[in-house]
């Protein structure tokens, strides 16, 4: 009788421990399950990202701040609104985002120059993005001239018509 007393209790003890092993696995499962993950599939050209963000943001920037010299006088333009200051800010991250656009999948034309242009152009932008973080108009115009090289070395060596 002992034997089979001992035998039953082994039986529940596994039987328990199933069940445990059972439930911490669901947990865990549950706990690692993945939420659903955003679309990451390039969609893009590289001709839509340059003409429908990276184009019209360095617009944006570009014009911001700038002085015109005429025979009626001297015109400082700068943002005078946080408003305003906001959109050259939007403008210079949508620079930077661009940026990673243009090295996501297969948009990246090569892994050498490229890749280095894309992160001067994401420099850049984020040298704008704090300028117009710190309301700063002089960092603007020096921005400006970062973002304008940035462009023009690489479409001196990428642009195609």
């Amino acid at each position: 009788m002992r034997m089979v007393h001992w035998l039953f209790l082994v039986s529940v003890a596994l039987f328990i421990s199933g069940i445990g092993f059972v439930i911490a696995g669901a947990r865990t499962s549950r706990q690692e399950a993945p939420v659903d993950a955003p679309i990451t599939t390039p969609v893009a050209t590289i001709k839509q990202i340059m003409g429908g963000i990276t184009a019209p943001a360095a617009t944006v920037v570009f014009e911001s701040v700038a002085t015109i010299i005429s025979i009626a006088g001297v015109e400082e333009i700068a943002p005078k609104t946080d408003a305003e200051w906001a959109a050259v800010g939007a403008s210079a991250a949508a620079l930077v985002e661009s940026a990673n656009l243009l090295v996501m999948g297969d948009r990246a034309v090569d892994r050498g120059d490229w890749i280095t242009m894309s992160r001067a152009l994401a420099a850049a932008g984020m040298q704008a993005l704090k300028a117009a973080e710190a309301k700063d108009k002089d960092a603007i115009l020096e921005a400006g001239s970062v973002i304008n090289t940035s462009c023009d070395n690489c479409h001196e060596k990428y642009q195609r018509s």
